[in-house]
């Protein structure tokens, strides 16, 4: 393993793993501000992760191993999606490969698992929360495979280290193809992380809530298991928005020296569209996730137009 793939596989796992939490601590932080309160601070996420760490699960009387079985299955898809995510043009196997369309297998799961886990439990404020995560995730993953598909056409494979090879410098963006389909994967960074206008994550009104609905039933290490889940969600979307749908260097050394900076200023502009955008109706998320699909499309016609 030569120096930079190793410096490479530090910052993945390092910054996958164990700095995940702190994008939606920064996140939560400069929302506060924004909005003139004091609020936590960014590792305050790391303070919750702690508490819950030592607090006991519990047990759903009529439950089955769905259910027990779900935050585990979780985390295990967010760790194996952290390993296949570079954070530059080079990283090592991890024996999970690269592949973009392998990532949206691995999110897919992770979300049905924890829809399962609502359904074996019964609680209706759950099932809520669920139906709608599904819903709004049928029409998301189609906005990601098509923005995904057109950085892959740019670049000339779906390996996620040839996308970010091939993206960098300015070649990628002689056309608009990469640009429509940056517009699109944001749209989708917004829905992946439940954020505004998509969803709330400040929200514990069971009635509007989305992601945080299926999470009910959880305490304890369970509960943990699943907010670092939420946490490194963040991290593989505004990874794949840095290195691949935001201009970037060519060399390895200038993707990984730029990327904490990159992405604290894509948690920062997460946090002021939380702040001026008011969250919308659920009937209305299809809609918006309907024109990222529409951009994505559009990007593709751009690739494929004649130069």
């Amino acid at each position: 393993m030569g120096g930079a793939t190793l410096a490479e596989a530090s910052v993945q796992v390092c910054g996958g793993v164990l700095g995940a939490p702190l994008l939606p601590g920064l996140i939560q932080a400069a929302k506060a501000r924004l909005q003139g309160r004091r609020g936590p601070g960014p590792l305050q996420p790391y303070r919750e992760l702690r508490r819950l760490w030592s607090k006991s699960t519990v047990e759903v009387e009529g439950a089955t191993q769905v259910y027990r079985w779900a935050p585990a299955t979780v985390a295990a898809c967010m760790v194996a999606a952290v390993l296949l995510v570079p954070a530059a043009g080079v990283a090592p196997g991890w024996g999970v490969g690269h592949d973009a369309f392998a990532l949206v297998g691995l999110l897919a799961l992770a979300r049905f698992a924890i829809a399962a886990a609502a359904w074996d439990t019964g609680n209706g404020f759950s099932l809520m929360g669920a139906s709608r995560d599904l819903t709004i995730s049928v029409f998301m993953e189609a906005t990601l495979v098509l923005s995904l598909g057109v950085a892959s056409l740019s670049a000339g494979t779906t390996d996620l280290r040839g996308v970010v090879a091939g993206t960098a410098g300015g070649g990628a963006w002689a056309t608009p193809a990469l640009a429509l389909a940056a517009l699109a994967f944001g749209i989708v960074v917004v829905a992946e992380t439940g954020r505004q206008p998509v969803d709330n994550p400040d929200t514990h009104l069971e009635l509007t809530m989305i992601h945080e609905g299926p999470l009910l039933e959880y305490a304890g290490r369970d509960q943990a298991y699943l907010q670092w889940a939420a946490a490194a969600r963040h991290w593989i979307v505004l990874v794949i928005a840095a290195q691949v749908f935001l201009p970037h260097g060519r060399t390895v050394a200038v993707q990984l020296v730029a990327l904490p900076a990159v992405l604290a200023v894509l948690a920062g502009a997460l946090a002021v569209l939380e702040t001026v955008v008011a969250k919308m109706r659920v009937l209305f998320v299809p809609r918006l996730l309907g024109v990222g699909s529409a951009l994505a499309l559009l990007g593709v016609a751009a690739w494929l137009a004649p130069r």
